[in-house]
């Protein structure tokens, strides 16, 4: 088994997928980025390497890569400590940075806070995909995780991301009300700066499915700048090639306390320094 490895338990919703499949979905990367690590023999499933991109997955299969393949902005070294930036004897809202998963992974924003806080009951209540950083909601028992999944399924919360997207995107504020998967999926655009190479963006979901923002943005023609799995194949500008990860930060959410409904909770991340550098760069700041 080669050193330095992640793994995910494989969960119900993937059984049946192909192992190229569960790699692009879990990691945010292509589907061709994901049949090259199992190309390189860098897959295991199960203690077995695996080279085939349609292997099918069942659930409980463990998938383990080494740290330094698994993503285009993989690193080496992963943080042992969590910016907590909201908490109360229910719940806490973390920063979460680039390059690590909200939950499923020995090196997962859950499996670091549950030491940090030595709390093994904490559970992460929703996702953000690997290279998106900002607020992430857990909960400390079965009862919280429970009752706030509860509160997400009706849509009762509002979640702000800032995005940098390809182009300029002309309107002041709009909608994008565009299906993903046959589910109506719904996104407020506010332009906070524009120019004709890049625009910076706020934006509110409404629906939470899979990648929204960074598909419906996909869908406008103008996705999220260093997109890699949605964006365009090859990007002619060459500052736009040098960024490393999807430039998508969750930076605001907002919700009626699952178990107190008498009082909000809410927690705002500041801008990453990465995301701030690139504003500049591109003039948006």
């Amino acid at each position: 088994m080669p050193p330095k490895t992640e793994q995910w338990t494989v969960p119900a919703k993937y059984a049946n997928a192909t192992l190229q499949d569960y790699l692009a979905e879990t990691l945010g990367i292509s589907r061709r980025a994901a049949k090259q690590q199992i190309d390189a023999r860098a897959v295991w499933v199960n203690d077995r390497c695996v080279w085939m991109a349609h292997h099918t997955l069942h659930r409980g299969d463990v998938v383990r890569l080494p740290v330094r393949v698994s993503s285009p902005t993989a690193i080496s070294s992963r943080p042992t400590k969590l910016r907590i930036l909201v908490e109360d004897p229910d719940y806490l809202v973390i920063d979460k940075p680039a390059g690590i998963v909200s939950e499923g992974s020995d090196a997962s924003a859950e499996a670091i806070l549950r030491l940090q806080c030595a709390t093994p009951t904490l559970r992460a209540v929703h996702r953000l995909d690997r290279d998106t950083t900002g607020c992430l909601l857990f909960a400390r028992s079965d009862a919280a995780f429970d009752a706030a999944v509860a509160v997400f399924r009706v849509h009762h919360i509002r979640k702000t991301y800032r995005a940098i997207v390809h182009e300029r995107w002309d309107a002041a504020a709009s909608t994008l009300d565009l299906p993903i998967e046959n589910e109506r999926a719904l996104t407020q655009v506010t332009c906070v700066r524009a120019n004709d190479r890049a625009s910076h963006l706020l934006l509110r979901i409404e629906t939470g499915r899979t990648h929204q923002i960074r598909r419906h943005l996909a869908m406008a023609r103008h996705p999220v700048v260093g997109d890699r799995q949605y964006g365009p194949k090859s990007v002619e500008d060459p500052l736009l090639q040098a960024v490393r990860r999807p430039l998508l930060h969750a930076a605001e959410i907002l919700l009626e306390h699952p178990l107190h409904p008498e009082r909000d909770l809410r927690a705002f991340s500041p801008i990453p320094h990465d995301f701030s550098t690139w504003l500049r760069r591109l003039k948006l700041d």
